[in-house]
């Protein structure tokens, strides 16, 4: 092996000075890096089982599980006529991820998604003033309820959106999503008392809050508590989903959110890794072993890039890294336990989209979902074309997104081989590259004493400022190219669009009423519920909150059933942990 190494280099060598020279003579405006060859030599030390090994198996790198289940959908697509979809496949036609106004609107949304074969849970989207711990009375939030997501006080706001999902498809029959995170704590809260209500156990439950605050820090800003006491809400979370609700996962930890925020693929890997194992230690630390919890975590879909050979060598990096720190560092046994769950894998995220020539998004989000067909997981065609034209994706997008999800599975047949770059001499390279990468700056936020320091010490958000800046800057200089931004921006461009078959699904009416009805609604609550219970409950949260060793959910749960809001809640967590401030580093 070292004399074929050896001839390889000679012969490399060689061809660098001789062809390749002369090609980049002849077209000067190609350059080395944008033209790169691979050989046996950028991957020397490669071995199999130690660096790919199969599907499902340590160290995940080919994929977290042995086969993709939509491999099969195709056999199942000819009995998708006028709508009449296996359970399975229905399940993709119900709640992308969503909400808006009032708990009425969206009540409605999902009851309209249901009549149309949808079958899946409410995949939540929240207002800011509830993902900042406000009530939609707080003169703080005046303008902002129901603009960006679903606004929720109160536990008779969940009541009113989950009226639709009854009979069969009640809560023990259906999973629900909650894009929530500071608050996280008391939104859980609010759906077991729910189900509480209904006579549900919590152990028949299904549900994935979102609940990773520390990425709130670094990226999407809706905090409301310091580091550490947010790290025990987390905690509390942990251990009492853990113990009581074995069908339901902990959190959706990091990912794409962190590369919106303007990290690199490195930064996002590092960044997103430092904060997991903040969270699996605090399951440690709480006197559980880690395999049984670390089945529950799950990540929030890797991605953020149209360099698609990067982001498949991304994903391949982030198993294998993942599975490495929990075998290595924390001890894990199970195999669930080592390997990543994501609802999709490669995207292009968000911002990767453009609200020049919108329809070009669609392109580009077929490129981001091929990728992911071709690095081991789920190809989803994501964000939908219209994502940059406002709140709320149309059904035609969403239609235009699910036919292209549908030929990549049915048609190109891609999923019928797994990681078919492994051992690609280019692809081992830069997974290599990319994890390598990660770990060095994984291991400096280590040094520096973890996530929590490195947030606190503002390292984390500055590094992220700084790659957000240089991103955009290589946009604006015309380094980075953007199709109908930058570049290919002309008078004979055509500006292609679709036409509107169907209502938009949030009615733009409704959510600019929906404050002063959510207001009016809020006041009648206040003025009808219990106020002595109501007053004897906050104290008791206080005092569970001073506390550092008392789990706050069993009190949040009965918070919640007595109508106590979010806001009053988080006002007295407010006065216990304090708010957190943000670090300065101009």
């Amino acid at each position: 092996m070292n004399e074929d190494l050896t001839r390889i280099a000679e012969a490399r060598k060689a061809w660098e000075e001789g062809p390749l020279q002369e090609a980049l003579k002849r077209y000067p405006y190609v350059q080395p890096d944008t033209c790169r060859f691979y050989t046996p030599l950028d991957v020397k030390d490669f071995s199999f089982l130690e660096k790919v090994g199969f599907p499902g198996e340590y160290p995940f790198t080919a994929g977290a599980f042995p086969v993709e289940p939509l491999a099969g959908m195709a056999k199942f697509a000819a009995m998708a006529t006028k709508g009449g979809l296996p359970a399975a496949m229905g399940q993709t036609r119900a709640a992308t991820y969503s909400g808006y106004g009032t708990p009425e609107n969206t009540r409605d949304y999902y009851k309209g998604l249901l009549d149309r074969g949808g079958r899946a849970g409410p995949n939540l989207a929240f207002d800011l003033p509830t993902q900042c711990g406000y009530d939609s009375d707080d003169p703080l939030v005046e303008g902002e309820v129901g603009k960006v997501g679903v606004c929720v006080d109160t536990l008779r706001d969940f009541e009113i959106i989950y009226e639709p999902y009854q009979g069969d498809l009640d809560l023990d029959n259906i999973a629900s999503n909650f894009t929530i995170n500071a608050p996280a704590d008391i939104i859980i809260a609010m759906y077991f008392a729910l189900a509480e209500k209904r006579g549900i156990p919590l152990n028949k439950l299904r549900a994935t809050p979102q609940n990773d605050i520390l990425k709130e820090y670094i990226a999407r800003g809706t905090y409301i508590f310091p580091p550490a006491p947010a790290l025990r809400l987390f905690r509390d979370s942990l251990v009492f989903i853990a113990k009581n609700v074995p069908n339901m996962n902990i959190t959706s930890i990091g990912g794409y959110h962190i590369r919106e925020a303007g990290a690199t693929r490195e930064q996002d890997l590092a960044f997103s890794m430092a904060i997991a194992v903040a969270y699996l230690q605090a399951g440690v630390d709480a006197g559980l072993q880690v395999d049984e919890f670390a089945p529950r975590f799950t990540f929030n879909a890797f991605g953020g890039s149209m360099e698609i050979l990067k982001e498949i060598a991304f994903q391949r990096a982030a198993r294998r890294m993942y599975a490495r720190i929990l075998k290595e560092r924390f001890g894990a046994k199970d195999p669930r336990s080592m390997r990543i769950r994501q609802p999709i894998g490669v995207h292009i995220g968000p911002s990767s989209t453009t609200l020049q020539r919108p329809l070009n998004n669609l392109t580009r989000a077929v490129i981001g979902a091929v990728a992911a067909a071709l690095s081991g997981s789920t190809p989803v065609p994501f964000p939908p074309y219209d994502e940059p034209l406002g709140l709320g994706w149309s059904m035609e997008a969403l239609q235009l997104a699910q036919d292209a999800g549908r030929i990549i599975t049915c048609e190109s047949k891609l999923l019928e081989y797994t990681d078919p770059f492994a051992g690609s001499y280019c692809m081992e390279a830069l997974t290599d590259e990319i994890e390598n990468a990660a770990t060095a700056e994984f291991e400096k936020i280590e040094k520096m004493g973890g996530a929590v320091a490195a947030i606190e010490n503002g390292y984390m958000q500055k590094e992220i400022s700084r790659s957000a800046y240089e991103k955009r800057k290589r946009i604006e200089n015309g380094e980075t190219l953007v199709v109908g931004v930058n570049c290919f921006t002309g008078e004979q461009e055509l500006e292609v669009t679709t036409n509107r078959l169907v209502a938009h699904p949030y009615d733009p009416e409704k959510r600019e009423r929906a404050e002063e009805e959510q207001k009016r609604k809020l006041a009648e609550l206040k003025r009808t519920r219990d106020s002595n219970q109501v007053a004897r409950l906050l104290k008791e949260l206080e005092n569970q909150a001073r506390n550092e060793e008392q789990n706050l959910i069993p009190i949040l749960i009965e918070c919640a059933k007595a109508y106590v809001t979010e806001g009053e809640m988080c006002n007295v967590l407010r006065e216990v942990f304090g708010e957190y401030q943000p670090v300065s580093f101009l």
